[in-house]
């Protein structure tokens, strides 16, 4: 099995506390996923996530045919890490680390995504760009939102560059 690798990194102007008051409520998990995959969670959800904690739900990636996706929270070291597993779903294999840290003027959160597609060399030739460009596109999503719900922090000027 080879495994993909999907990082995403998006700086807010907000609190470490705001930032995880956010990421750790599962009910938000619909507003920053992008309306074209149709998500739709179908498990009763607490306000705040918990290790062993499963999310179901469908999603409707294009072409629209309904799939269905379970996933485990299996890790969380408030307010700086959650982990996502798959447990079933359209993955071969599926891990996710949420990882969040104070930065001067906000916090930057950091999406790992560790994946495999299911079907081995031909899932990954027949479909490995249109999943990669997929992820990207839900990333971009969700970074778009989450600066126009909390502003955007820009990066720091490189110390090793002079202004001159």
């Amino acid at each position: 099995m080879r495994l993909e690798r999907l990082q995403d990194l998006c700086r807010l102007p907000i609190a470490l506390p705001v930032a995880w008051d956010f990421f750790s409520d599962p009910r938000n998990l619909e507003r920053i996923t992008p309306p074209w995959l149709g998500i739709e969670i179908t498990s009763d959800l607490p306000p705040r996530m918990h290790p062993g904690m499963i999310v179901t739900y469908r999603v409707r990636p294009p072409p629209g045919i309904p799939v269905r996706w379970v996933t485990e929270i299996t890790h969380v070291v408030e307010p700086t890490l959650f982990v996502d597993e798959q447990r079933y779903g359209p993955y071969r294999f599926w891990h996710h680390q949420h990882h969040f840290r104070e930065v001067d003027g906000g916090v930057e959160s950091v999406d790992i995504v560790h994946y495999a597609l299911p079907f081995g060399f031909a899932g990954r030739l027949l479909g490995g760009a249109l999943v990669r460009g997929q992820l990207r596109k839900i990333f971009s999503f969700r970074k778009t939102f989450l600066e126009e719900t909390f502003g955007r922090l820009d990066r720091p000027p490189d110390p090793g560059r002079g202004t001159g």
